[in-house]
């Protein structure tokens, strides 16, 4: 284990992409005394919500409330997805650290996603990303579908490199890649990385793995070799993409944690203390949620 990174650094988006697929309303003060507990987990950033027209995602319709009430921790960094202007102008007033800007890969699931051409695109967020930095914020750039497209099929790594090249130009400080549908495979990860990490360093990329198939903890030890130390993930494995049939929940946060502290990397993460977040949004949603972890402290 000589060549792995000592430390990573995860990204806690259980507020944002985990619940944004949820059928059942969660009352916004549950969301504050859930993201309040994740934040005195030690985790180093939390994305609290996704300031999109609540028409799309009604579920996260509050994120105004939430981002201007949550207790704010200073070894913390609060971000929240922003599709344009308008949601930018709200994210600012509700209070950001760091700006999530998203699109696709796959030209199609952009459509279906973002109801916008890549091309088109482009522009919209190149001007988000300007005024977000002008506000002296940091911009991380996600993009879905960097492996698989439910409605295209298998995305080549060059398709991925074109967008996160005109991402980087526009000023990203860093890139989310995302296994949206959790379809890929260990040698997925490793033709895509061969590609990106010959024009970015890896101290830039971002892995967002889900786990649809249960490869999500197996890519993860694939992009740890290549030195990959940062990971999206969500507590309990909640998630799931609107716009992709059939995409399950994020890999969970504990699980991962368990991986890691197992094979001696330091996180920061308190696994008991993110356990008990897990078990409260579970209880909130009265569902048993996908995580290993999870399941294995209810049954001891």
């Amino acid at each position: 284990m000589e060549n792995l990174s000592k430390e990573v650094i995860m990204k806690e988006v259980g507020p944002r992409d985990g619940l944004q697929n949820e059928k059942e309303w969660i009352p916004t003060e549950h969301k504050i005394a859930w993201i309040n507990m994740l934040s005195n987990t030690g985790v180093k950033e939390i994305e609290y919500s996704s300031f999109v027209n609540p028409k799309m995602i009604p579920a996260l319709k509050d994120a105004r409330e939430v981002g201007e009430r949550i207790i704010r921790n200073p070894d913390v960094t609060y971000s929240a997805l922003v599709p344009n202007m308008k949601g930018l102008e709200f994210a600012l007033e509700a209070g950001i650290d760091r700006a999530s800007v998203f699109m696709s890969a796959s030209e199609m699931h952009n459509q279906k996603n973002i109801n916008k051409s890549i091309g088109d695109t482009y522009p919209i967020l190149e001007e988000v990303i300007k005024e977000a930095k002008d506000a002296g914020k940091l911009v991380t750039g996600y993009i879905s579908t960097v492996f698989d497209c439910p409605y295209q099929g298998k995305i080549t790594p060059e398709q991925v490199l074109e967008v996160c090249d005109r991402l980087v130009e526009a000023g990203v400080d860093d890139l989310s890649l995302g296994d949206t549908i959790g379809t890929a495979v260990p040698t997925d990860v490793e033709k895509l990385l061969e590609v990106l990490l010959k024009h970015f360093p890896k101290e830039k990329l971002i892995l967002h793995f889900h786990d649809t198939r249960g490869m999500a903890i197996a890519n993860i030890m694939t992009s740890l070799h290549y030195g990959i130390n940062r990971f999206d993930s969500t507590v309990g494995g909640l998630g799931g993409c609107p716009y992709a049939k059939g995409a399950t929940g994020n890999v969970d946060t504990n699980d991962v944690l368990y991986l890691l502290h197992g094979i001696g990397i330091e996180t920061g993460i308190s696994e008991k203390k993110m356990q008990q977040a897990g078990l409260y949004i579970q209880n909130i949603l009265g569902k048993q949620l996908p995580s290993r972890s999870l399941a294995y402290i209810s049954n001891a």
